[in-house]
C-alpha cells in the first residue's frame, strides 16, 4: 500500500525532479548527473533559469540587459567550472580524485537549482532577503557538487577550491555585463544588471 504513495522513479529524472533533488543537496543526484553525459542540456537550462529568475526582478531593464545576464551566466558557469577543475583536479587533488571536466560542469550546473527561488524577489520587500538566501543556498550546493565531482572527503577542501575562482568569476561576469550594457551615461535611471552566481 505504501508503494502507491511513492513517487515513480521517472519523476526524479525530469528537469523539475532533478532540480528539487539538487536543491535538497542529494548526493545521489550529483553522482547521477556526473555519470549522465546527456544531462548537460538540463544543467545549462538550470543555469539559464536561475539567471532569468534574478534578471526578471528588474522590470525597468531593457531586453539587452536581461539577454546579457543570461549570456554572462552561461560563460560564468563554464569558466568557473574550468578554473575549479584546474585547481581542484590538477593542483589540489586528493589521492582518490579522478576528475572529468564534463562531469564537474554538469554537477555545477545543477548546483544553480536553488537560484530559481529568486523569482520570489518579484515582491520588492522580499527581494534582498530572497537574493541573500538564494546566494548562500547556491554556494552550499556548489561546494556539495564540487566535493562529489572531485571525490573529496573534506568539505573544507571543496570550500577552499571554490573560494578564489568564485571571486574571479564574479568580477568577470560583472565586467561582461557592464560591457554589454554600455557606459553608465547611456543608461541613466536604469537599474544595474544583476550579478549571477555561476
Amino acid at each position: 500500500m505504501s508503494d502507491f504513495f511513492e513517487r515513480p522513479p521517472a519523476a526524479d529524472q525530469t528537469l523539475i525532479g532533478r532540480m528539487i533533488r539538487a536543491a535538497r543537496l542529494d548526493p545521489r543526484l550529483y553522482a547521477e548527473v556526473e555519470a549522465d553525459e546527456a544531462s548537460i542540456g538540463q544543467a545549462a537550462s538550470i543555469v539559464l533559469l536561475a539567471a532569468f529568475a534574478g534578471g526578471i526582478n528588474y522590470p525597468g531593464a531593457p531586453f539587452l540587459i536581461l539577454f546579457g545576464g543570461l549570456l554572462a551566466a552561461l560563460v560564468g558557469w563554464f569558466l568557473f567550472a574550468y578554473v575549479i577543475y584546474l585547481i581542484g583536479a590538477k593542483l589540489l587533488p586528493e589521492p582518490q580524485t579522478k576528475a572529468n571536466f564534463g562531469a564537474l560542469l554538469r554537477a555545477m550546473g545543477f548546483a544553480n537549482a536553488p537560484g530559481v527561488v529568486k523569482l520570489l524577489g518579484i515582491v520588492p520587500e522580499l527581494r534582498a532577503l530572497v537574493f541573500f538566501v538564494a546566494m548562500v543556498w547556491v554556494l552550499v550546493a556548489t561546494v556539495t557538487a564540487v566535493r562529489h565531482a572531485l571525490a573529496y572527503k573534506s568539505n573544507w577542501r571543496a570550500i577552499g577550491v571554490c573560494a578564489i575562482p568564485l571571486l574571479v568569476s564574479q568580477l568577470l561576469i560583472f565586467a561582461m555585463a557592464s560591457s554589454i550594457t554600455g557606459s553608465p551615461d547611456t543608461h541613466q535611471g536604469m537599474p544595474e544588471p544583476p550579478v549571477v552566481l555561476p
